[in-house]
């Protein structure tokens, strides 16, 4: 089972320059979602409406075109960093779930789409994304990571209803996370796919807590920068490697197989 396109995709190879962006849109997903609903004083209502909204007209544009355009692929990518930094935040916080229960619906409902996508299209590789059907999967799974790693962040920061680490702890947690993931690729044999997949879930948690570290008050264990600056930094750092990482399309195969 799987599509039979051949060619190349409109998603970019899982090289190290695409984590180093991935951390960096994390990153910028924790500040650029916190200026909104913080900073602005907007709340988690009309922030996630806003972000959920672009988030719409960006992936709409990258659904609709026939080939890889790097500034696109990554604008979606950040917009599911903010929509779910602000969706988290309003589980978590507005809505009373907690961080413990917002991170266990988010688990459920990311590992129920990757187990949909694998059972209707075959593969959740990134060589299977030849059709409108398996992108909206994979931005599907995308936008719950996302969201999952704010929740899961938090959870493990926070010192009075979470684990307690502090930013700094949490993110040298997901960092050794990471540090594991990679050492699975380079030594071990195991599914390249459920480590990609591991390692791209883990990012997110690690761009929430260095992005919480970089702009919560220092009583609370961050170093209190302006949401704005961070957040035009880190979204000018993007901007450059962007343009100065190569970046090649996946390319996709004859026939997926089956993770």
């Amino acid at each position: 089972m799987g599509d039979t396109t051949t060619g190349w995709g409109k998603v970019p190879e899982a090289t190290l320059g695409f984590w180093i962006i991935k951390i960096f849109a994390t990153t910028l997903g924790e500040t650029g979602g916190d200026a909104v609903t913080m900073s602005l004083n907007l709340g988690y209502y009309v922030g996630t409406a806003i972000f959920a909204a672009l988030f719409v007209v960006a992936v709409s544009a990258q659904v609709a075109v026939t080939r890889f355009h790097p500034f696109l692929f990554w604008s979606v990518i950040v917009a599911t960093t903010t929509v779910g930094t602000t969706l988290a935040d309003l589980l978590d916080r507005s809505l009373g779930i907690g961080y413990f229960g917002g991170s266990t619906i988010l688990i459920v409902l990311l590992f129920a789409t990757l187990a949909l996508w694998r059972r209707v299209c075959g593969s959740v590789a990134l060589a299977s994304i030849t059709s409108r059907r398996a992108e909206a999967f994979y931005w599907g799974t995308i936008l719950f990571s996302q969201t999952l790693g704010t929740a899961l962040g938090d959870w493990v920061a926070d010192e009075k209803t979470g684990l307690g680490l502090g930013y700094t702890g949490g993110a040298l947690v997901f960092a050794a996370g990471l540090a594991i993931v990679a050492a699975l690729y380079l030594w071990t044999k195991l599914s390249r796919t459920a480590l990609f997949w591991a390692a791209f879930i883990l990012t997110r948690p690690l761009g929430a807590t260095v992005g919480d570290f970089l702009d919560k008050p220092t009583s609370s264990g961050g170093l209190a920068l302006s949401r704005y600056t961070a957040s035009a930094v880190l979204a000018a750092l993007i901007v450059m490697c962007i343009l100065v990482i190569p970046q090649r399309p996946e390319k996709i195969e004859a026939r997926a197989q089956p993770v």
